[in-house]
C-alpha cells in the first residue's frame, strides 16, 4: 500500500453527529381493492341483438313452411301418414242355363307391406328385407329375390307380394308373424330391440277366381290374369260386365296399424254383373266327355263337339279336346288354352255338301229323284277327280248322290247352276255366303276365325270344282253347326249365341238381345234336305249309319277331308265330321262333331264321329225331354235303273 501524502492526512476534529434512521411508518389492516366494472349496456345490445337474429331466423323459417311451402310440407305429412289402397270389385259369376255356377270368386287376400319397416332405422337389421323374404317365398311360391326388391322400395310406403291368396297362405304368415312378435317381446325384456322381421307385412281382403267343374267348359270360359283381369274366353270378352268398379280407401295408420280414430275416406267398390250361358253344364259334359275319349283313342291332334238349339239359335254345349284347368295354368298346355271350336279353320269336306244341295234344290236345277250318273273318274279342268273309294258306274239320285256322299255327283250337280261354270260358281259362292261362310259367327267371341272363302272370280280351276264337296274353303266348327241348324229351323239362320243373360248388382235380371234371324232357302228345301239327310243315317247305303238313335229320326250328313298341316301348309292327314240334327221331322238340336288329324284307327268322319253324335244327340234328347219320333220316314230312293 503507498504511504499517504502527511500534508493532505486529515486532521481528526470533533465528532459529528450520525443522523437519526428514517423513521417507520406504522403497520395498518390492508383494505380490499375495489375493481370497477365497465358499462354492461354493449354487452346487453350485443345478446338482444343475437337473440333478435335467432328469432328472426326462426320466423323465417316458419313463413316458409306455413305459407311459402305449407302444401309441400302438408302433402308431404298426408303421404307419410295417410295410406291409400284399391278396393277390389267382386267380379260376377259365369253360370250355366240353369244358374250353376262355372266361373265364381272366393274370400282370398292380398299380401302388403311397408317398405319403410324393413329400412335399418326401422327395423334395426341390416338386411330386413333379405331375411323377411326368406321366410315368405316358400310360403308365397314367389322368388325371394324378388321379394327382398319390393321390400327394399325407396321412398315407399305400401307394395303388394303377392295378389289373390288363399285363407290358408294367410293364415301361415300370420302364424310366422305370430312365432316373431313373441321372439320380439322376449328380447325386448332382455334389452334387445324388441323388432319383428315380420311386423311391416299386412293383408288385404281381396277375391280369387275359381272354376268348380275344373276343366268342364274351359275353352269357353277363358281364366283370369295374376291381376285379375280376363286373359281369354268369355273373360276376356266380358270383362267389363264381369269387372265391376274397384274402390278406394284412404286411412290414416302409425307403425304400419291403421289408427281408427283418424278418420278414413272410403269409395265403396260396386261389384260386376253375372253372366247366365246359355251352355247347358250336362249336355257340355257329355259332349267334353265323348270328344276327349275319341281324341285320346284315335291319337288325334284336337277335337271340337257343337250342340245347339235349332229353334233359338243358342249354344248348349261348346267342347274341345284336349283342354285345360284354369284352376292351374301353370300345368296347362299354351296350345290348349284357346277355343279351338271357334279358332281353328280347317277345310269342311263333305258335311258341306248339304249347302251345295241346298243351293241346287233352291234354284230348280234338280230334284231329289233326279238321275246323276256317276263315273269312276270325272275330268275336269287341270284334274282327274274321284271318290273316296273306287267303283263301277253309280246310277245314283241326287238323295243318293248325298247318301253315299260322292265327289263326281256333287260336282255334276252344281254344274246345273249356271249355263258356264263361272255363272255356277256365283250362284254357289252367294248360298254359302248366306249360310255364313267367310263371315262372323256373330258372337264376338276373342280371336275367333271367320274362315276362308275367296271370291268366286279368285276361284282357281280346281276350286271350282272342290268347293262344291267341300275342299278349297274353310270354316271353323260353329259355321259348320250353324248350316245344320239353319236346315233344321226351316230354312232361317238364327245367329249364334252363347250368352242368355245378365243379372246386375241390384239383382234384375237382363236378358241378352234376339238373335239376328235371316232366310237362306224356303221352307220347302229346307224340309226336302232334311229328309235327305234322314237317308244317309237311314239308309243301308248311306254313310252315316252309326250315327242311328233307336226310336228317334236322325238327319246328319259325314265327312272325311284333306287337311291343311298348320306347320307346313300342306295337306297332310285328315278331319273327320259328322254334322246332323234330331228329330228330323221336328228338329230341336243340332250336333257337330270334327276331330283333327286322327293317326290310329279309321280317319273316316262317319266311323269315328258317328258314334260321338250318337252319344251326345241321346243324352241332349234325354235331358231336354224330347219325347221319340212317331211317324217312319219317307224312304227316298237312291239308286235308279238305267
Amino acid at each position: 500500500m503507498p504511504p499517504q501524502d502527511p500534508s493532505r492526512r486529515r486532521v481528526p476534529g470533533p465528532a459529528r453527529p450520525r443522523p437519526t434512521a428514517r423513521p417507520q411508518r406504522p403497520r395498518t389492516t390492508a383494505r380490499p381493492r375495489t375493481i370497477r366494472l365497465g358499462s354492461p349496456r354493449p354487452r346487453l345490445r350485443l345478446v338482444s341483438l343475437g337473440l333478435t337474429l335467432v328469432m328472426l331466423a326462426f320466423v323465417v323459417r316458419l313463413l316458409q313452411v306455413q305459407a311459402v311451402d305449407a302444401s309441400a310440407y302438408a302433402a308431404k305429412a298426408e303421404k307419410n301418414r295417410y295410406l291409400s289402397h284399391t278396393l277390389a270389385a267382386e267380379r260376377g259369376e259365369i253360370t250355366d242355363r240353369s244358374g250353376i255356377a262355372l266361373a265364381a270368386s272366393v274370400d282370398a287376400y292380398d299380401i302388403t307391406a311397408d317398405p319403410k319397416m324393413f329400412t335399418p332405422e326401422d327395423s334395426k337389421v341390416k338386411d330386413a328385407p333379405e331375411q323377411a323374404a326368406a321366410l315368405l317365398a316358400p310360403i308365397l311360391g314367389r322368388d325371394a329375390a324378388e321379394l327382398a326388391k319390393k321390400l327394399r322400395a325407396p321412398g315407399s310406403r305400401y307394395t303388394v307380394l303377392a295378389r289373390r291368396q288363399t285363407p290358408q297362405v294367410w293364415n301361415q304368415i300370420k302364424d310366422l308373424k305370430n312365432v316373431f312378435a313373441e321372439k320380439a317381446r322376449a328380447s325386448k325384456a332382455k334389452g334387445g330391440t324388441g323388432i319383428s322381421v315380420l311386423a311391416g307385412v299386412f293383408n288385404e281382403k281381396s277375391s280369387k277366381r275359381v272354376y268348380p267343374n275344373g276343366r268342364l267348359g274351359a275353352g269357353i270360359l277363358g281364366y283370369v290374369n295374376a291381376d285379375g283381369h280376363g286373359a281369354g274366353g268369355l273373360e276376356s270378352m266380358l270383362d267389363k260386365e264381369l269387372a265391376g268398379k274397384d274402390g278406394k280407401i284412404t286411412y290414416a295408420q302409425s307403425g304400419g296399424r291403421r289408427v281408427p280414430t283418424a278418420g278414413a275416406r272410403e269409395t265403396p267398390a260396386v261389384p260386376g254383373s253375372d253372366i247366365e250361358l246359355t251352355i247347358d253344364r250336362d249336355i257340355q259334359w257329355a259332349a267334353q266327355q265323348a270328344i276327349t275319349e275319341q281324341v285320346t283313342k284315335s291319337k288325334a291332334d284336337r277335337g271340337y263337339v257343337m250342340v245347339q238349339n235349332t229353334r233359338t239359335g243358342e249354344i248348349l254345349a261348346m267342347a274341345n279336346a284336349p283342354g285345360f284347368d284354369p284352376n292351374d295354368l301353370s300345368q296347362a298346355n299354351a296350345a290348349a288354352m284357346g277355343n279351338a271350336a271357334l279358332q281353328d279353320v280347317y277345310e269342311p269336306g263333305s258335311t258341306a255338301k248339304v249347302m251345295s244341295m241346298a243351293a241346287v234344290l233352291e234354284e230348280g236345277a234338280a230334284a231329289p229323284d233326279t238321275h246323276v250318273t256317276v263315273p269312276n273318274r270325272l275330268h275336269r279342268g287341270d284334274r282327274l277327280f274321284k271318290d273316296d273309294i273306287d267303283h263301277p258306274t253309280w246310277h245314283l239320285t241326287l238323295n243318293g248322290v248325298l247318301a253315299k256322299s260322292s265327289n263326281i255327283g256333287t260336282i255334276l250337280a252344281t254344274g246345273r247352276l249356271g249355263k258356264t261354270q263361272p255363272e255356277a260358281n256365283a250362284v254357289l259362292d252367294s248360298y254359302l255366303r248366306k249360310f255364313g261362310m267367310g263371315s262372323p259367327t256373330g258372337l264376338g267371341y276373342p280371336g275367333e276365325s271367320s274362315g276362308i272363302l275367296a271370291k268366286p272370280k279368285a276361284w282357281s280351276t280346281s276350286q271350282q270344282y272342290t268347293i262344291p264337296f267341300g275342299q278349297g274353303f274353310s270354316l271353323n266348327a260353329m259355321q259348320a253347326a250353324s248350316v245344320y241348324s239353319t236346315i233344321a229351323n226351316g230354312g232361317v239362320r238364327i245367329q249364334p249365341t252363347i250368352v242368355r243373360g245378365t243379372k246386375g248388382p241390384d239383382g234384375r235380371f237382363t236378358p241378352a238381345p234376339a238373335p239376328e234371324r235371316t232366310r237362306v232357302v224356303s221352307e220347302k228345301t229346307a224340309k226336302t234336305l232334311a229328309q235327305m239327310l234322314e237317308s244317309v243315317v237311314g239308309d243301308e247305303e248311306g254313310t252315316g249309319t252309326k250315327a242311328a238313335i233307336p226310336g228317334y229320326r236322325v238327319a246328319g250328313k259325314t265327312g272325311t277331308a284333306n287337311r291343311v298341316d298348320p306347320a307346313t301348309g300342306r295337306y297332310k292327314g285328315y278331319t273327320a265330321s259328322f254334322a246332323g240334327f234330331a228329330p228330323a221331322d221336328n228338329p230341336r238340336i243340332t250336333v257337330y262333331c270334327a276331330i283333327q288329324n286322327p293317326t290310329k284307327g279309321s280317319y273316316f268322319g262317319g266311323q269315328i264321329c258317328g258314334p260321338i253324335y250318337k252319344k251326345v244327340m241321346e243324352f241332349a234328347l234325354k235331358t231336354l225331354h224330347v219325347a221319340p219320333t212317331g211317324a217312319q220316314p219317307p224312304r227316298m230312293p237312291v239308286t235308279f235303273k238305267p
